[in-house]
């Protein structure tokens, strides 16, 4: 197994979601890698926790990543969040990400969650997204 992939495979998901124009349309430059200090943006995009397991073979190291992908709002309803996560959905699957340390085999959407947050109008939508690399 290698997990030497998994900042080369962040930092490609990240520059792919801030720098697409539906993602801009969506929530603007609130694409972040780890939240900032102070007062939240009202709606925003957050790469999350994943869970990597052994996918290698005879022909290489491997892994497959599920990631999650965060749409958090304090607005009303679920409605712009989930413009926001279907612009990001959209952006990812099948993406043609370069990394900087190993190869993207695929990337494919697996599930989505849609919940409030605690007892105040927070909403949250979890994008899952499973990513195969190789490390060669």
């Amino acid at each position: 197994m290698s997990y030497g992939v998994s900042a080369a495979l962040q930092e490609a998901i990240y520059q792919h979601l801030y720098n697409d124009p539906d993602v801009v349309t969506a929530v603007g430059t609130n694409v972040f890698d780890a939240l900032p200090s102070g007062v939240l943006p009202s709606l925003y995009v957050v790469l999350g926790p994943e869970v990597v397991k052994d996918q290698s073979d005879k022909t290489g190291a491997g892994a497959l990543h599920e990631l999650v992908v965060s749409v958090v709002t304090d607005g009303a309803g679920f409605a712009q969040a989930k413009i926001a996560a279907a612009a990001v959905s959209d952006a990812l699957i099948d993406a043609d990400l370069t990394l900087s340390r190993g190869a993207l085999i695929s990337l494919q959407f697996y599930k989505a969650t849609a919940a409030r947050v605690g007892t105040g109008d927070t909403r949250q939508i979890n994008l899952i997204f499973r990513a195969r690399v190789a490390d060669v």
